[in-house]
């Protein structure tokens, strides 16, 4: 899905470099190449690129990249707006789930 952005600035994406053993993980699993090779290291090329779904930060065995996973993705904008048109009756609001 290259191309796609979200809101610019407020991933919570972070990547430390020094930590990086240049495995290669974080650019197979992005859906979004979020992610190139510089020197045999990580490194974050496309930064509002990140959907936040936290497969980079899982896969890495060197823990070098952190995000909130589900805090910017597609799923949380989309509750987030159904909240606000009202869209949950107060049984579903209960257990989170939208009802239609």
């Amino acid at each position: 899905m290259k191309g796609f952005s979200y809101l610019r600035n407020v991933a919570t994406l972070e990547l430390h470099p020094d930590a990086c053993i240049g495995c290669g993980r974080c650019l197979e699993v992005c859906p979004h190449q979020v992610f190139s090779f510089v020197e045999n290291k990580a490194r974050i090329i496309d930064f509002d690129a990140c959907m936040e779904c936290g497969a980079c930060a899982k896969n890495c065995p060197a823990a070098a990249i952190r995000v909130d996973a589900g805090v910017g993705c597609a799923k949380g904008l989309i509750n987030e707006w159904l909240r606000e048109q009202n869209f949950y009756s107060v049984r579903e609001k209960k257990r989170g789930q939208a009802t239609f």
